[in-house]
């Protein structure tokens, strides 16, 4: 059963194909993309496949993606969760990418906050890391004011419509978690 996550604003759950066209709406976005180190989708029917995508990956124990729902609301805004999860190992490392109607609402710090703890609790994980563009200012500042530290920087080590990208590599330890 996929685990349904709440906090003030929002409701994490579980993505189905019911919320396509709010993935298409996300991930067709030119701004939401450009730090993602994916091609924008084209059609509804890309969406569909990527909803798949998550799902496989949850059964299959690799990763783990809510839909991010603004409570008394329809549709998703956005998705967050876990990449490359190593239940033996006891990493994830984080992704999340919210419809830029909805940027600087605090919506992303507040699912970040609600998933990480999920992790580290409920998923027994040690380590939760991120990659990010160097580029992407906004998510760089918002992992650190999350407590995420920097562990370094990855010279193009992403590839976005075919232009190598560095990144910075984050990480917060379940040692270090407040």
């Amino acid at each position: 059963m996929f685990p349904i996550l709440e906090t003030k604003r929002l409701l994490l759950r579980e993505i189905t194909n019911h919320d396509a066209e709010g993935v298409f709406a996300c991930f067709s976005n030119e701004d939401v993309t450009r730090y993602y180190g994916q091609d924008k989708l084209e059609s509804i029917e890309q969406a569909k496949q990527l909803v798949a995508f998550f799902s496989r990956n949850y059964n299959e124990k690799r990763g783990m993606r809510w839909g991010i729902e603004i409570k008394d609301t329809e549709g998703i805004i956005g998705t967050i969760g876990f990449n490359a999860w190593a239940p033996k190992h006891r990493r994830a490392e984080l992704g999340y990418e919210i419809h830029p109607k909805h940027w600087r609402k605090g919506y992303a710090s507040e699912a970040i906050t609600e998933i990480t703890s999920y992790g580290f609790k409920d998923l027994h994980l040690n380590r939760i890391g991120a990659v990010v563009f160097i580029e992407n200012e906004g998510s760089n500042n918002l992992l650190t004011k999350l407590g995420f530290q920097k562990e370094g920087v990855l010279k193009e080590y992403m590839y976005q419509n075919g232009i190598p990208y560095t990144t910075n590599v984050y990480s917060l330890l379940k040692s270090n978690y407040q």
